[in-house]
């Protein structure tokens, strides 16, 4: 994994935050224009490569079929604002589809026996992971420029 110089977190803490942040991850490929499509993706990341999966049929599968760049990034929308982006190059993986699901199922939905959960998986067959083999990251954190300030205390009466 390529960490872009001037991140402010080292490889170990873009590896830890990938592998604990709650969040989807939002990847971009381009659209069937020339335009950014962006959607937004369950993911695993098992220290080298993210992880998606998506119904065959799903229009991200085709157009990264079409052109296997890449953008994406995994943060929060809530304050202090702080995640990871980069880029790379997707590889769809048909078979490894039903297992990229049930990892995602278990890190999202706690197991599989949530009703969107038996949902997905009764439609496994039809998954088709991607691998995103990624090509740099860098993080920003913007934790303490947006530390809540000190209260100003009032004059006295």
């Amino acid at each position: 994994m390529r960490l872009r110089d001037g991140s402010p977190w080292t490889v170990e803490q873009v590896t830890r935050y990938l592998r604990d942040a709650p969040v989807p991850i939002r990847l971009a490929c381009l659209g069937a224009g020339g335009a950014p499509l962006v959607c937004s993706l369950w993911y695993l990341f098992d220290g080298e490569a993210l992880w998606c999966a998506s119904q065959a049929d799903a229009v991200v599968l085709r157009r990264l079929g079409a052109d296997p760049r890449v953008g994406f990034e995994v943060a929060g929308d809530a304050p202090p604002y702080k995640g990871v982006r980069g880029q790379g190059r997707a590889e769809l993986r048909p078979g490894d589809g039903v297992r990229v699901l049930t990892g995602l199922l278990d890190r999202y939905q706690g197991g599989r026996d949530t009703p969107l959960a038996r949902w997905l998986l009764a439609r496994a067959e039809r998954e088709v992971a991607m691998r995103i083999d990624i090509d740099w990251l860098t993080a920003w954190d913007y934790s303490a420029r947006m530390a809540p300030a000190a209260k100003p205390r009032s004059a006295p009466p």
